[in-house]
């Protein structure tokens, strides 16, 4: 688990049904799925979510879309959040007005950054006999585009990947594996 200096948990996802970029500013994907353990032994319950959506949603507020975790760069915006039998689905905008989200949208198309993570506080939460904790119900207040996701199926992808971007994603792989051994030691 990894918090901020706000408190809040954070969950790195890279997902195998990829987060798509199109029109050079349209994300969408799944933030979180459900049911894998990520490599600090979470996993998320399907409808650990919900409650949370439901209070943001009757108060009128949102989801932030910001550039890893940090919440001095907001780069877009959710449209849409829902949890469906998968996992946590997000679709949004990159603003085009906002530098760092130009970077971003070129970051991504080029293979450099292919995560997502949430921050997220637990409501509810136990652990079961294999020592994992299976986060049964979240608070959510943002969801990131990250480099290192934590959760391994997860992925960003680019439509009309060229040759250059290719070569881009292959160093993010490696650099996803080197990670990884990292972690485990």
């Amino acid at each position: 688990m990894i918090t901020n200096d706000y408190g809040l948990e954070l969950k790195f996802c890279a997902q195998e049904a990829q987060v798509k970029l199109t029109e050079g500013r349209v994300i969408e994907g799944y933030a979180s799925l459900f049911g894998l353990p990520d490599q600090g032994g979470d996993v998320v319950l399907p409808g650990a979510y919900a409650k949370s959506l439901e209070r943001i949603k009757a108060r009128g507020g949102s989801v932030k879309l910001l550039w890893q975790h940090d919440p001095a760069q907001p780069i877009g915006i959710w449209d849409e959040i829902h949890e469906d039998k998968r996992g946590l689905y997000v679709k949004g905008r990159l603003l085009p007005d906002v530098a760092r989200a130009r970077e971003a949208a070129a970051l991504i198309e080029a293979g450099a950054i292919d995560g997502l993570s949430i921050g997220y506080r637990t409501v509810a939460a136990e652990k079961n006999a294999k020592g994992q904790r299976l986060l049964a119900e979240l608070e959510l207040w943002e969801v990131s585009l990250v480099t290192f996701p934590m959760l391994r199926e997860a992925r960003v992808a680019a439509k009309g990947e060229s040759l250059e971007a290719a070569n881009w994603r292959k160093l993010a792989e490696v650099l996803r594996g080197a990670t990884a051994e990292l972690a485990a030691r």
